[in-house]
C-alpha cells in the first residue's frame, strides 16, 4: 500500500486538540484518574476461550472529523436509532479485550491510560476487576499504534505496564510510526502522535514480534491485514475450538453512522479511499460468513453480527446475556 502522506497530515491538522493531548504522553498518564476509574466489563465464553470486553471510556467524535459530513444524511440515519448528537459530537467507546484460552492470557489493545483526557483510562481497573494482574498478561496484540490503543502499554515513568508480555504488531505499522522521514513532514503541533507511538512501544523492543501479511499471530489467532485507517492496521481472528470471533480494531468508528454510511471516513484515517475499500470488503465478508465480530469502537459490550442492507450494512448487537 502506498502511504498517502498528504491525507494523513491533513487529518492530523484537523484535530489539533487530540494531537496536543497525545504530545504529552510521556507525563500525562494520570495515575489518579487510573486509580479512580470505575471498571466496566463484560465476560462471555466462546468455544474454549473466555473473552472479557474492557471499557476504557468514551471519546467525543465531532462531526467536523467526518470527511464529507452531510448533516441531512446523518440526521436521517440517526432518526432510525437511539444515538444522538451532543454538542455536534457522538460519544464513541474505547474497548480493549482480555482473552484467556489454552493457557494464554492476552490483551488485544490496551486503552488510553488517560492520554486522551477525562472519561477514559478505565481499562486497568477493568482488568483488576477481572482478577488479572498486569504481570499475568503474556501477550499484547496491537491492532495499531494510536493513543487509544497503545497508551496503556506504559506507566507514568515510561516503564512497561505488562512486564512479562510479548508485544505483537504488524511490521508495516511499526515501520510507519518509526519512519523519521514521515515524522519530518508532520506539523509541529501534531508530532505528538508519533512521539506517543514510539514512547508507548519502546519498553517492549526486546520482546517484540512483528507480523507480515495474513499469518498466525499467536496460537489460535490469525492476523488479518485491514489497511487504511493506518498503514498496518490489523484485525485478529480467534479460532476458539471451532467457534470464531473477529476483532477488527478500528474498521468502524461510529456504530451509529458508518454501517449505514460505510463511505464516511474520519480525519484520522491515513488513506480514506483504502479505508472505505477495506471496510466494504470486510463488512461483506462478515455478513456473508455470518461472523461474530467485535471492535474497539463498537457500542459496549461490542459484540454482534453484520447484516446486509442494500448497498449498505447494519449492526445486530448480541443480547447482553450472551454467553451467560
Amino acid at each position: 500500500m502506498t502511504i498517502n502522506r498528504r491525507v494523513f497530515l491533513t487529518g492530523l491538522a484537523a484535530a489539533p486538540a487530540a494531537a496536543a493531548a497525545a504530545g504529552t504522553a510521556g507525563s500525562a498518564f494520570a495515575a489518579e484518574g487510573a486509580a479512580t476509574a470505575a471498571p466496566v466489563l463484560h465476560s462471555f465464553t466462546l468455544g474454549d476461550a473466555r473473552v472479557t470486553v474492557l471499557l476504557d471510556g468514551h471519546l467525543p467524535l465531532g462531526t467536523q472529523l467526518f470527511n464529507g459530513y452531510e448533516a441531512a444524511k446523518a440526521e436521517q440515519v440517526l432518526a432510525q436509532g437511539l444515538h444522538r448528537l451532543q454538542n455536534d459530537a457522538l460519544q464513541i467507546p474505547v474497548n480493549g479485550y482480555l482473552v484467556e484460552r489454552a493457557g494464554q492470557t492476552l490483551l488485544i489493545d490496551t486503552g488510553t491510560a488517560q492520554l486522551m483526557g477525562p472519561g477514559l483510562g478505565a481499562l486497568g481497573a477493568g482488568l483488576a476487576a477481572a482478577g488479572v494482574a498486569p504481570e499475568a498478561i503474556d501477550t499484547v496484540l496491537l491492532t495499531h499504534i494510536h493513543p487509544d490503543h497503545a497508551g496503556g502499554l506504559i506507566a507514568a515513568d515510561g516503564s512497561a505496564v505488562f512486564a512479562n508480555a510479548e508485544l505483537v504488531a504488524a511490521q508495516r505499522e511499526w515501520d510507519f510510526w518509526h519512519d523519521d522521514a514521515i515524522l519530518a513532514g508532520v506539523p509541529e503541533s501534531s508530532r505528538g502522535f508519533f512521539e506517543m507511538a514510539r514512547r508507548s512501544v519502546a519498553p517492549y523492543a526486546d520482546r517484540l514480534k512483528l507480523l507480515q501479511g495474513e499469518t498466525e499471530a499467536v496460537p489460535g489467532f490469525t492476523a488479518l491485514e485491514l489497511p487504511g485507517h493506518t498503514p498496518g492496521h490489523t484485525g485478529f481472528m480467534l479460532d476458539a475450538g471451532g467457534e470464531g470471533l473477529l476483532f477488527w480494531g478500528d474498521l468502524i468508528h461510529s456504530t451509529a453512522l458508518q454501517f449505514a454510511l460505510p463511505e464516511w471516513t474520519i480525519a484520522f484515517d491515513t488513506d480514506p479511499a483504502q479505508t472505505v475499500q477495506t471496510r466494504r470488503q470486510m463488512l461483506d465478508r462478515a455478513a456473508a460468513d455470518n461472523l461474530l465480530v467485535t471492535g474497539a469502537h463498537l457500542d459496549f459490550p461490542a459484540l454482534g453480527r453484520v447484516l446486509r442492507q442494500g448497498e449498505a450494512f447494519a449492526y445486530q448487537a448480541a443480547p447482553w446475556q450472551f454467553g451467560l
